[in-house]
């Protein structure tokens, strides 16, 4: 992969050798937290990759320590204690992103680099093949303030380890470590975190170097198979975390998340 970006915005760098396209999440100080100027850094990236026929594979993979911690409470909470917009924030922005990157005919590989989160648990999942550090770990975070999984996490984990293991991840809240996740089909693969970065390289380069009409038709058909209903699904989500953000439970939740503090939900 080149040493220079070839394209550099605010959250996001874009680097680029011969058909392989690498996408660099670049909020390291805030662990890649989604927020609405990474989301617009994003979109834009990926829709010319879309458009790019010289582009035949794309990697998605995260600065620093993290993967995609998910949303940045800081950027979509308002400071004067206003309304968490759903709308603005899934459907302006997350929906398009997930969808893209499903629809998008040319494979896609989330090299998960450290911790995904929330929605960057959608994010990683939203690709074709996903592979991790075995240090990384995956955590469906919603419900640790009063949430629902969004951003297409609700489909993305039962189509890939179906309703058990879903329901377990999206009611605990607990954290799947990558090996762990490789283990129940979540992801991929899980590599020593040495090795990492130079087999994602090579899976990146093989991709690339493929039948690239192969790969686009092979992805329209799981995507009818998997996910034919992924738009009318996505607005469900939409219209569920909408209805959680007036809860008292999410106040609850955003409260002792930004004070550091065990949340006491009421179920209110």
């Amino acid at each position: 992969m080149s040493e220079e970006p070839a394209r550099r915005l605010e959250t996001v760098e874009l680097y680029r050798t011969g058909a392989a396209a690498k996408i660099i999440l670049n909020r390291p100080e805030r662990m890649n937290a989604w927020s609405s100027t990474m989301s617009r850094d994003l979109l834009d990236v990926l829709r010319d990759l879309a458009d790019d026929d010289s582009v035949r594979a794309v990697m998605l993979t995260g600065a620093g320590r993290a993967f995609c911690t998910g949303a940045d409470l800081k950027d979509a909470v308002p400071a004067d204690g206003g309304h968490f917009d759903t709308d603005e924030i899934l459907i302006h922005w997350y929906h398009p992103i997930v969808t893209l990157i499903r629809e998008m005919p040319k494979p896609v590989i989330s090299a998960v680099n450290g911790p995904a989160a929330g929605a960057g648990v959608s994010l990683a999942l939203s690709a074709d093949l996903v592979v991790a550090k075995e240090s990384a770990y995956f955590l469906l975070a919603f419900v640790n303030i009063g949430l629902v999984p969004d951003a297409g996490s609700s489909l993305f984990v039962p189509a890939r380890i179906g309703f058990a293991r879903a329901a377990e991840m999206a009611m605990l809240g607990e954290r799947v470590p990558a090996q762990k996740a490789a283990d129940i089909g979540l992801i991929n693969t899980a590599w020593p975190d040495d090795e990492f970065e130079n087999n994602a390289e090579a899976l990146l380069t093989r991709l690339s170097n493929g039948p690239t009409q192969s790969y686009a038709g092979s992805k329209r058909e799981l995507n009818h198979w998997m996910y034919a209903r992924m738009a009318e699904h996505l607005a469900l989500e939409a219209k569920l975390q909408g209805e959680m953000t007036h809860t008292k439970d999410f106040a609850e939740g955003v409260a002792a998340f930004l004070e550091k503090r065990p949340a006491s939900f009421t179920g209110k």
